[in-house]
C-alpha cells in the first residue's frame, strides 16, 4: 500500500496520483508536481489516504511544494497570455488556409510548452503552422487533434435536462456508452432523443445501465437481413460473425461497418 493523494489539474480533469512526501496535505491545497509535461500547478481533491499499488501508474512522483500566492498569480498571468495565443494562432491558421477549428489553448506552468487542441474532418499537415506559430512564441509547440466528445468537455454548455454538461461539471473521464444501453432502459432510439450537442450518445446512459444490465446479460445474435440501428445511424445487417460476436451492417448512406452485436439494436417495425 502506498499514500498518495489525488491532484486534478483541470475543472472535471482527471485525477493522478501524487506522493505527498513529508508535506502534510489536505483537499482543497494547490501543489506544484512534476509531469511529463513538466512543473504543473494543481489542485489536491483527496486527500492522503491508502491504496493499492494497482491503482499507481508507476513511477509514483513526489509533490514538489505546495503553491504559494505567486505560483497563483502567474497561473493567471497563464491564463491571459493563453487568450493572446488562442487570437495568434486562429490568424495563422486562416493564413495557411486550414480546415481545423481551434478549440483550445494551455500553457503549461513553467512556459515550457504551448498546446493547442483543435477539430478537424481529417488528417491535417499543419507542420508549416507550427514553425511559425514557434517563431512567434519562442518556446515548444504542440498541437494536439481532440474528438466531438472532447471539445464538448473543454467548451461546456447545457445538455437536454437543463442542466450544464456533466463531462464540463464532474466526469474525469469518458466511459464507453452504446445504443444497447439505450435499449435495455426502454428509452426512445431517436438518435435527438438520446444524443448529446457532441452528437454522441449521452453520457448519462450509463449511469443507471448497471441497475440493468442483469437482466439482459444473454444478447441475441443479429438476424442476417433486419433492418437494425446503430450508433452510426440505422441500416440492413449482411453478416453476422458468430466467433467474434460481430455484425456487418450496411448503412442507408451506404457505408459499411463492423461492429459488436451489442452495438446492434433491432428496429421496431411496428413503432
Amino acid at each position: 500500500m502506498e499514500t498518495v493523494v489525488g491532484v486534478r489539474f483541470k475543472k472535471a480533469g482527471k485525477v493522478y496520483y501524487f506522493a505527498p512526501g513529508e508535506i502534510v496535505l489536505v483537499a482543497g491545497d494547490f501543489v506544484i508536481v512534476e509531469t511529463a509535461r513538466g512543473l504543473e500547478y494543481g489542485e489536491v481533491v483527496i486527500g492522503p489516504r491508502q491504496v493499492g499499488e494497482d491503482a499507481i501508474v508507476a513511477p509514483l512522483k513526489t509533490v514538489q511544494r505546495k503553491a504559494t500566492a505567486e505560483d497563483g498569480a502567474k497561473v493567471e498571468e497563464n491564463r491571459e497570455k493563453q487568450k493572446e495565443a488562442f487570437f495568434t494562432c486562429e490568424q495563422k491558421i486562416k493564413a495557411h488556409n486550414l480546415n481545423m477549428k481551434l478549440v483550445d489553448v494551455e500553457y503549461t506552468f513553467d512556459v515550457n510548452k504551448i498546446i493547442f487542441y483543435f477539430t478537424a474532418e481529417g488528417r491535417i499537415d499543419f507542420r508549416d503552422l507550427v514553425k511559425d506559430l514557434a517563431a512567434v512564441f519562442r518556446t515548444r509547440i504542440e498541437l494536439r487533434q481532440i474528438g466531438v466528445r472532447d471539445e464538448a468537455k473543454m467548451m461546456g454548455g447545457i445538455g437536454c435536462c437543463g442542466r450544464p454538461l456533466c463531462c464540463s461539471t464532474f466526469l474525469g473521464d469518458f466511459e464507453p456508452v452504446s445504443i444497447r444501453m439505450a435499449k435495455d432502459q426502454k428509452l426512445s432510439l431517436n438518435p435527438t432523443k438520446i444524443s448529446g450537442i457532441c452528437g454522441r450518445l449521452m453520457c448519462c446512459l450509463k449511469y443507471e445501465n448497471d441497475s440493468y444490465a442483469p437482466c439482459c446479460k444473454k444478447i441475441p445474435a443479429p438476424v442476417v437481413g433486419r433492418d437494425v440501428i446503430t450508433v452510426d445511424g440505422e441500416g440492413k445487417v449482411t453478416f453476422v460473425n458468430q466467433g467474434k460476436k460481430n455484425a456487418t451492417v450496411l448503412l442507408t448512406n451506404g457505408n459499411t461497418i463492423v461492429i459488436p452485436w451489442e452495438e446492434v439494436v433491432e428496429k421496431d417495425l411496428n413503432g
